[in-house]
């Protein structure tokens, strides 16, 4: 841990992380937007590091502006701007707080803005950068390859353990291993960010994903919300939520959920809100 937040400097107001090299270990995932020639076919560059795999860069930066209380009661809600390739060099960003919250983005070695929003610990009377977000803005138009999923749709809640063997598996590969990863002052190893993400997509993807069909998606924005947290590994949560957004653009379909997990006596440990997007060019459903 010492030796992870030694390498976040301050100077002019910023809170600057190490350059680190994120992964992208799905690459293999064919038809998936992280493989090379699926992505390529889509216009990207290459198979795309997913946007949670950007937000364990922060955890340092996190403790260094706000100690270990962030991840007790701590936000991180970041709008992705433009993907990365495996392995290319970035660094996470935060204001120094002056408050409750504070501005957080993420950039590429070249300085091209990968992710910008917020980040906050305690209590905020400010919205995050998501919450700011007017999602009504846009009619939902008739979307297909989300047909038949409306906004207020609920994502039934489900008993799901986090296994510790998932994180373990990644500690490798991980940007920003912390210590508290393995063993913490909360009785014993906690959820990074990546791993909060995926443990909150993963059942309501499975309820999306049945409409979705063969459409490529991808993740457009992500806030993570630990309220009486941190999420403890190998502790079995009831995980659900809400559809609360449905639209499109020109070139894709979205939608906004949000998801959460609650301990087995009912208190609220962590909470996430993300947008999804389906490539239209990837779907059959606008071969015409």
């Amino acid at each position: 841990m010492a030796q992870r937040l030694e390498e976040v400097t301050v100077a002019d107001g910023v809170v600057t992380g190490p350059l680190r090299q994120s992964v992208n270990q799905a690459q293999n995932m064919e038809g998936s937007i992280h493989n090379d020639a699926t992505a390529s076919k889509l216009g990207f560059r290459g198979g795309t590091v997913a946007g949670s795999i950007h937000l364990e860069l922060f955890p340092p930066l996190l403790v260094r502006a706000f100690g270990k209380d962030w991840f007790e009661h701590g936000t991180l809600s970041i709008n992705f701007r433009n993907a990365t390739t495996d392995r290319e060099p970035v660094r996470a960003f935060l204001d120094v707080p002056d408050g409750a919250q504070t501005r957080a983005w993420v950039e590429r070695e070249d300085g091209m803005l990968v992710g910008e929003g917020t980040a906050s610990a305690g209590d905020s009377n400010e919205p995050t950068a998501l919450q700011a977000l007017d999602l009504a803005r846009f009619e939902p138009g008739e979307p297909r390859i989300l047909a038949g999923l409306h906004a207020g749709d609920t994502i039934e809640a489900t008993e799901v353990e986090m296994k510790a063997k998932v994180q373990n598996a990644r500690l490798d590969i991980m940007t920003e291993k912390l210590d508290w990863y393995t063993e913490s002052p909360w009785g014993g190893p906690i959820a990074s960010p990546a791993t909060t993400v995926h443990f909150l997509y993963a059942h309501p993807a499975r309820v999306i994903g049945r409409s979705s069909g063969k459409a490529v998606g991808l993740f457009g924005a992500i806030e993570v919300r630990n309220e009486n947290g941190p999420l403890l590994l190998d502790q079995t949560y009831r995980v659900g939520g809400e559809i609360i957004a449905v639209g499109e653009s020109p070139k894709t379909e979205y939608l906004w959920f949000e998801s959460h997990a609650d301990s087995l006596d009912g208190r609220r440990i962590a909470a996430m809100r993300m947008q999804l997007r389906w490539m239209k060019a990837s779907s059959p459903l606008y071969a015409d």
